[in-house]
């Protein structure tokens, strides 16, 4: 095993899913894990042709509740809530599903019963590359592997009509995942963009955040043991853009990448 790369991914092939990591315009595919021992094995393959695939399937994938000040007061005032019950008093963990994740150009599927209103939620996604338990502010980063991208859809007739988020944010297909995880990242010069067929309609700091991704990694810690391969999605600021079939939706996170779906309606 040499120096860990900084751009990995995982790729479609004949044989299957393949793991490997970015060298130029190329993929070099990789034998073991990306997040212990691996060696590089076999051709590299074009980075243009390939069909990427989420990065990262994670054994458990958290999710933060509102995280950023313009998004939970735009909350508020849209879904008529309390903005001072809705602010965050400490950091609050949710969880997705993994049967809800897809890759980068796959496509939206909005369920043919679904309430009008779903949303985009663009958030940065941590990516857990060591065991950890008991983190401290001092250490916690230092089990991060990398960071990529999610799409937290959620739609917002069933986030408020059910008891939970069993549908609303875990339908199939709706948390987009990639393009790949970049390991060497600024996370104060990382700034946040969501486009709707190309149209810029949020932009926001991606650090800008009300409890930071230390500070998550320390509460979640306190109880859960994270292991490699765990996803943590940050939230996202501003107002949600709606999205509708036929739409494209793309979030750019300037020093990671972009994550482009389009959005259609479930066949009859």
């Amino acid at each position: 095993m040499t120096a860990t790369p900084d751009i990995w991914l995982r790729f479609e092939t004949p044989q299957g899913a393949r793991a490997g990591y970015v060298a130029g315009e190329s993929i070099v595919p990789i034998a073991g894990d990306m997040f212990g021992d691996w060696a590089a094995d076999g051709d590299p393959v074009p980075l243009a042709t390939a069909r990427l695939l989420p990065p990262v399937i994670p054994p458990t994938f958290y999710a933060c509740g509102i995280n950023y000040a313009g998004h939970c007061r735009t909350a508020a005032d849209e879904f008529g809530l309390d903005h001072d019950k809705t602010w965050p008093r400490t950091p609050e963990i949710g969880y997705r599903a993994q049967s809800a994740i897809i890759g980068p150009d796959e496509p939206i599927v909005l369920p043919a019963d679904v309430p009008p209103n779903v949303q985009v939620e663009a958030e940065l996604a941590v990516v857990i590359g060591k065991r950890c338990k008991h983190a401290t502010l001092a250490n916690a980063l230092d089990h991060v592997f990398g960071y990529t991208i999610a799409n937290d859809v959620s739609a917002r007739g069933w986030q408020f009509a059910d008891r939970t988020f069993w549908r609303s944010k875990n339908a199939d297909t709706f948390k987009p995942l990639g393009p790949w995880i970049r390991r060497d990242v600024d996370l104060d010069a990382l700034v946040t963009r969501v486009l709707v067929n190309g149209d810029l309609r949020e932009s926001f700091p991606t650090n800008a955040m009300i409890f930071s991704i230390a500070d998550y990694i320390v509460a979640m810690t306190r109880y859960i043991t994270l292991v490699p391969g765990d996803v943590i999605i940050m939230g996202t600021d501003g107002h949600a853009p709606q999205i509708h079939a036929g739409d494209r939706v793309t979030i750019e996170i300037e020093g990671i990448g972009t994550l482009s779906n389009p959005v259609q309606a479930e066949a009859a």
